[in-house]
């Protein structure tokens, strides 16, 4: 569903066909966040806490660069083959997306 509008979106994203990937990578992500809040619960030692915390950081930066990856080899590629201007615009987008996954 698009999150703008609530409605399925018409567009295939670059990530549609890992689509299915991506939702069992962020179940588990969520799996380990609410195993992380049991370990605070349970007042567990604060390294085993961390260590869990850092392995949730690097599964949602996986998610994230196979989402930049995917962008980069469906939007940009066909944006830059098909109309200039557009290629540019996605371009400048990709500019951002890369800022906001190094920000990670």
């Amino acid at each position: 569903m698009n999150a703008h509008n609530g409605h399925t979106p018409t567009v295939a994203r670059g990530y549609t066909e890992q689509r299915e990937d991506y939702l069992l990578r962020l179940c588990k992500v969520e799996g380990q966040v609410r195993g992380i809040a049991h370990m605070v619960a349970e007042d567990r030692y604060c390294l085993d806490v961390l260590t869990q915390v850092a392995a949730v950081n690097r599964a949602l930066q996986e998610v994230a660069l196979g989402l930049l990856d995917d962008h980069v080899r469906h939007c940009v590629l066909d944006a830059a083959r098909t109309d200039p201007a557009d290629g540019d615009a996605k371009m400048a987008e990709l500019s951002t997306a890369i800022r906001r996954a190094m920000r990670l």
